[in-house]
């Protein structure tokens, strides 16, 4: 039994096992962990996709990492911890675990490079629930390898089309979202669903697309996720991971994305 202090001011000894246990739990949670926030996909700040970054210095539990990210209320928040010299990432919505998220990584290694002593010469190596992912500095920028996740044709589902209050052009899904793709650049950007009913619709989120008629972008794009806590994602990495295949063939390998929120982000 430990004797040391469970509060200041006061002796453990005299508590009741049961309360000596909660006093130490208590204490384990208040234990440091240092929490970033970064927005992401941006070059000025109060724009892109902001995401917390939480870096775990002790063992923590997954309702804690839970409770953290429905704290701290963003779109994700990547908890990062250390494996020699890679490192273990998990992303949490405010509401569940997910598979793999661009901003928050991207975020996540900002943080290590700007706030820990992470050698910038090599590239990072995450090891996550998509597979080993890695980032890069290069020519002032973070590059990104992650995986291609590319849509297959299908149906579209119930409720849908209504949740959106518009008929697709053509409707894809990977192992993640659906894809919707519109009739222009215009139908995306003024798109207002019914977010009550697309969390209705048996997937992480859908993608709205369209091929772009503004200068400076190949397509426009918005991301939605009410399923998952998320009304409108600001810029959303992982959906670029099926965005990008979905229009190489169009537009070929070298692609220029706009993700049109009310925040806005390239990628």
């Amino acid at each position: 039994m430990e004797s040391a202090e469970a509060f200041p001011g006061q002796d453990a000894s005299i508590l009741p096992d049961h309360a000596l246990e909660e006093a130490i739990a208590s204490r384990l949670l208040l234990m440091p962990s240092p929490i970033f926030c970064v927005d992401a996909f941006t070059k000025r700040p109060f724009a892109g996709n902001p995401a917390a970054v939480c870096l775990i210095e002790t063992a923590r539990s997954d309702d804690w990492m839970q409770s953290v990210a429905a704290e701290m209320n963003l779109s994700e928040t990547a908890f990062v911890g250390q494996r020699g010299n890679e490192f273990l990432l998990r992303w949490f919505t405010p509401k569940v675990e997910v598979d793999l998220c661009g901003h928050a990584t991207l975020a996540a290694s900002h943080v290590l490079w700007t706030e820990r002593d992470t050698p910038s010469s090599v590239p990072i190596r995450f090891h996550t629930k998509s597979g080993v992912l890695t980032a890069a500095r290069r020519e002032g920028y973070i590059e990104l390898d992650f995986p291609s996740e590319p849509a297959s044709p299908t149906s579209t589902p119930d409720g849908l089309a209504r949740a959106l209050g518009r008929t697709p052009v053509l409707v894809g899904r990977n192992r993640m979202d659906y894809l919707v793709e519109l009739e222009s650049e215009d139908a995306v950007r003024t798109l207002q669903p019914d977010f009550k009913a697309l969390a209705a619709v048996d997937t992480r989120g859908v993608i709205v697309t369209a091929p772009s008629a503004s200068p400076g972008s190949d397509f426009v794009s918005r991301f939605f996720a009410p399923r998952v806590g998320i009304d409108e994602d600001p810029v959303t990495g992982s959906a670029h991971c099926m965005l990008g295949p979905w229009f190489q063939a169009r537009l070929g390998d070298r692609i220029r994305a706009h993700q049109a929120s009310a925040r806005g982000g390239r990628v």
